[in-house]
Order: C-alpha cells, then structure tokens, then sequence
C-alpha cells in the first residue's frame, strides 16, 4: 500500500483531473486528509475502521472544531476512501454512516446599507495606485455579484477553454463555474463595473506572469484568499466599518440587501448558485430581523417606556 502523502497525491490529482474541481477545492481536500493522516498517527489508512473515523470525530470536537467543520471532513474523508476503494484496494469505507455532532446554526453576517456603503466609498485612499484600484474592483465585484471567494480568484480577463469564469465588460456581467461544476452568469452593477475598467487600465501596464487572470498580485500572479483577506480587512479598518469583515461577508450582504428590496428568494438562489433553496432560505431569517428593527423603532406600540 503506498504512503500516506502518495495516497493523497494521487486522490488531489483525480479531483482535478477527473472531477474538475478547482484548485481551492481541491486544496481544502487535502487539507482534510491531511487531517485524518495526522489523527492516524502512522496507522496505514487503509487499516482504519469506523471505530477509528468515530473516535477521529470526536477528538476534533474536542478541540472546538464545530459540527459543520467536523461533517466536512467526514465528507471528505467519505470520498478519499470511496476513490481509495475503487482504484486502491481499501477494503471498506469506514466514513460511511459516521455523523458529526450537531451545532447551534448561526445566521450569517451581514453589513448593514449603510456600513457596506462605508466600506466601498472609503476604503481606498488612491485609486491611482494599482493594487487599491484592484482591491476596489474587487470588493465592488463581492458586493455587486455575491461571488465566492474562490470565483473571484479564478476569474481570467476573457473566456478560455480552462478558465473557471471570466468576466465580460461589454455584457456586463461575469460566468463563473461555482460548486459541482455547476456554470451560472451574474449581472455586474455599475459601480463594480466603472471600478473594473480603472483597474483594468492600470494593469495593463503591470507584469503578468499569468496574464490570463483578472486580479493579479504586485508579483503578477492570480491573487490568493490570504492577500483577499488582508487588504478587505485593512479597508475596513480604515472605513470604520465597525463588523468583522471577510469576502463572505460581501456575499451575505449582496443576498440580504437584494431580498430585503425585491422579496424574490427565487431569484436570489439563482444568482447566490445555491443549489437547494432551503440554503438561501437563511437569508430571510436575516430579512426578518431587519424588519423587526424598523417595527421595535417605529411602531407606538412596540416601544418601552423608559
């Protein structure tokens, strides 16, 4: 039986080349079985049992792992062993039937109008530098499209027969081929487009070493979640914005804005790219609880007397 980190080798390159996912996908993969590697402690994987994936459940609960994070590397782990089944030789699944345990579901976290208006107006002190016209197209694009992370990383200039999305200034909008492979275009709005255009000036004028992607690093690569991370973070600093900011953070605020003014859930699925409507019907709950503040604040009757 080969090692530990062939095995994994060999399982990220069926991922990329026979299931297409993209790179980030298969990245966090390998991380989860990363994961099982070191919980197995050098016992051979293909020698592990249920008793063994149970347990491995239960140790990352107990470093504060939550059941959402947990059930993903089961998920994980249910496919490693399913490829290893088939082309390795593993004599079962043991990840199969194994549960995470359940965790109070959390809303997501939205900006609220006014702090999203904020951040984007704000954040960038010269647009006339590169990198802060970059980082404004791209956050304008967060909010704007509701992309994902990693839709935006790999979204290249123009359409090629990889690309993973691209954007399109003349129809102003961006295809991107979210989870499971699944393809969906976006409207892009006018201020993501009219920040999209000066970026695109500016790098023109830029090294590219990989020409082909739309967000390019000061080293001309494609950009990476950690740089993403940072400059979000420092305009949100620098805007006041007073919430914990993060790329989904945009997205959550793109889904809870647009249903707050068209009602239509319907709609915001199909450009969130959820699958399952039951995973957009979150954002109601979020739509609700704007609603119950205007009503606590408006309504003669709801209010406390002092």
């Amino acid at each position: 039986m080969d090692a530990a980190p062939e095995l994994a080798a060999a399982f990220g390159q069926y991922l990329a080349a026979e299931r297409q996912y993209s790179p980030e996908t298969v990245k966090n993969y390998l991380r989860d079985i990363d994961a099982l590697t070191q919980l197995a402690n050098g016992k051979p994987l293909d020698e592990l049992s249920a008793a063994h994936i149970r347990s491995f459940a239960a140790r990352l609960h107990q470093r504060g792992l939550s059941g959402k994070s947990i059930a993903r590397h089961l998920s994980s782990w249910r496919g490693f062993y399913r490829w290893g089944c088939r082309t390795r030789g593993f004599p079962a699944n043991p990840a199969i039937g194994i549960r995470a345990p359940k965790s109070p579901k959390g809303l997501p976290k939205a900006l609220s109008v006014d702090h999203a208006m904020a951040l984007l107006d704000s954040g960038a002190p010269d647009l006339n530098d590169p990198m802060e016209a970059r980082d404004a197209a791209m956050f304008e694009l967060f909010y704007s499209s509701g992309l994902r992370l990693s839709e935006v990383i790999g979204l290249d200039i123009e359409r090629r027969a990889d690309s993973r999305g691209w954007y399109s200034e003349r129809d102003a909008e961006v295809t991107v081929v979210g989870k499971g492979s699944k393809t969906r275009v976006v409207p892009v709005g006018a201020k993501a487009i009219e920040a999209l255009a000066h970026w695109r000036e500016l790098r023109a004028a830029l090294p590219a070493s990989e020409p082909q992607a739309l967000f390019l690093s000061p080293r001309g690569k494609r950009v990476t979640p950690s740089l993403i991370y940072t400059r979000l973070k420092r305009w949100a600093q620098r805007s006041g914005v007073p919430a914990k900011v993060h790329p989904h953070v945009l997205r959550h605020s793109f889904a809870t804005h647009l249903l707050q003014s068209s009602q239509d859930l319907r709609a915001v699925q199909e450009l969130l790219g959820h699958a399952n409507i039951s995973t957009t019907q979150v954002y109601t709950k979020l739509d609700f609880q704007h609603l119950a503040k205007v009503y606590d604040a408006a309504h003669p009757r709801a209010r406390r007397k002092p």
